[in-house]
This record gives structure tokens, sequence and C-alpha cells, in this order.
């Protein structure tokens, strides 16, 4: 399936504007994420605020947002407060500055992005992706989205652009900060260390060498319960419209036929875990 863009802007360069799609590098939703359910009849738990003084469920037309400055000491800020210090949108990347691509930490960096030229922009992006990678540089510059100000590096990546968002200082911790004692190393240890490291070095890296052994074995868990072991059942609400999700469907699947089972010696390979669906009874 295609990438879909989830917004549009403009990477500036001196006098040169650049329309651009903005494309998401990585992918949240492979992620495996578990609902919390009520243990005696499986159904899915609500999540509520409570009071500490009055010890009462809060409902959040009733909740404002306060900063504490001192020990249970606040100062209350109204959404329109909020609203009002946000940085605006400007759909706009501004480079100020180029500079050795490998300057940049990667303690450093956050989420990625993939950028595509829009309509128009074909021939200055193929510029400016060109020119990095040559020059060994990165652009970087400064982006506002959703609220708040970012600081952006656009690098070069095979024949296209990637704009990392960058932490700001105060957000890296410094390595001074961890107590590492110091020690000699002798010569010949560190000769043998060095001739270890050339006896696994390898030209690039390849992620597609390292899979999740973990999410394989979860995945793999899933499924077989997906298939009819240890399945718990959600009561359907007496009042409304009746949500019943994929899971339930399986197990009334099962009642009019029975599952078939992958023979002993071949055994069923993982499936992604199911998803919920929802629908009308």
């Amino acid at each position: 399936m295609a990438a879909r863009s989830i917004a549009s802007l403009t990477v500036s360069f001196g006098l040169v504007s650049i329309p651009v799609k903005l494309f998401s590098a990585t992918e949240a939703s492979r992620a495996i994420s578990f609902n919390l359910l009520h243990k005696t009849c499986g159904s899915r738990l609500k999540q509520q605020y409570f009071c500490v003084k009055e010890e009462v469920p809060v409902a959040r037309e009733e909740m404002v947002k306060g900063y504490e400055f001192s020990k249970d000491q606040y100062v209350v800020f109204t959404p329109e407060e909020l609203k009002a210090m946000e940085e605006a949108g400007t759909h706009m990347a501004e480079i100020t500055e180029f500079v050795p691509l490998d300057s940049v930490d990667p303690v450093y960096f956050d989420k990625a992005y993939y950028l595509a030229p829009d309509k128009g922009g074909a021939k200055p992006y193929a510029l400016l992706a060109r020119a990095l990678q040559e020059s060994g540089r990165c652009a970087l510059g400064r982006w506002a989205a959703r609220g708040k100000q970012y600081i952006v590096m656009i690098r070069a990546v095979e024949e296209g652009l990637v704009m990392q968002q960058l932490l700001y200082a105060g957000e890296v911790r410094s390595i001074k900060e961890i107590e590492i004692p110091q020690t000699e190393v002798k010569p010949a240890e560190l000769k043998l260390a060095q001739q270890l490291i050339e006896a696994q070095a390898v030209e690039k890296f390849d992620p597609s060498s390292y899979t999740d052994e973990v999410a394989t074995r979860i995945e793999a868990a899933i499924q077989k319960k997906v298939e009819g072991q240890e399945i718990t059942m959600a009561e359907a609400p007496e009042q409304g419209a009746q949500v019943i999700d994929l899971m339930d469907a399986l197990r009334a699947s099962l009642e009019k036929k029975p599952a078939k089972r992958a023979p002993a010696a071949q055994p069923a390979q993982p499936a992604k875990p199911a998803r919920k669906a929802s629908g009308k009874k």
C-alpha cells in the first residue's frame, strides 16, 4: 500500500523554496499493545480520574490544568491562556545553517519524517538532496507544528530527504553527570580489542538482519489464543446497540464449525495479532 502524506510544508534555504509532502518514517501501529480487562468477567476497563481530597470521580468538564511550582501548590491556566502561548503553525521549515553530518550526535535524534517533492518542487528538491549528499553536510532549521517549535535536521538518504526532529540541549543529559572511573588501558589489550572489532566489522548497517524476537513470540502466543485457547468474552451491555469485537466473532464461528488445526509436524506460522473490529449485532 502506498504511503499517505500526513502534511504539506515548504522547505526554504536562501531564496529557494521547496514545496514538499511529509510522510511518517516509522510505524507506531506495528507495536503490540494490550488492553486492561476485568479479571472476573473479561470486560474492558474504563479509566477514571479521582480527586485525592474528596475521593470522588471527576468529569473532564470539571478539570483544569495547573503547574506545581512548590509542593502541593499550583498555578492554574485556562485553555485560552495555554492556547495563546502555543506556537502558530507556519507550514514552513526554514533552514538556518549547514553543518557536517557527523557533527550531530544521534543522542539528539527524535522523530523522523520522509520528505517528497510536492507539485512544482521536483527540481529544487533534487538539487538540495544532491548538494547535501556530495557536501557531507546536513541542514539545520526550525519547524512549527501542533503548537510547538522544533529543531529539525534535513539530510540526504539515497535519492531522497529525511527531516529529523531534534531534541533541545536542555532535553539531553550530559554524560558528565554519570560517574565513569578513570581506568588504564594497556596497549596489548587495546590491540586485541581493535582486532576483535575488525573481525566483526561490516561495511554498513543492515536493519533487516535484526528481528524483534520478543514481538514474534508475543504474536505467536496471541494467535494461539485467538484460535480458541483461553479466549475471554465480555458480556454485551443491556442498553444501546451491542458492539462485538473480533474475538466475539471468532468464538461464534467456532461454535458453528470446528476450527481447523495445522498438523503437528508443520506448525502454523505466527500471524499478526488480530485487531479489534466493531460492528452492530
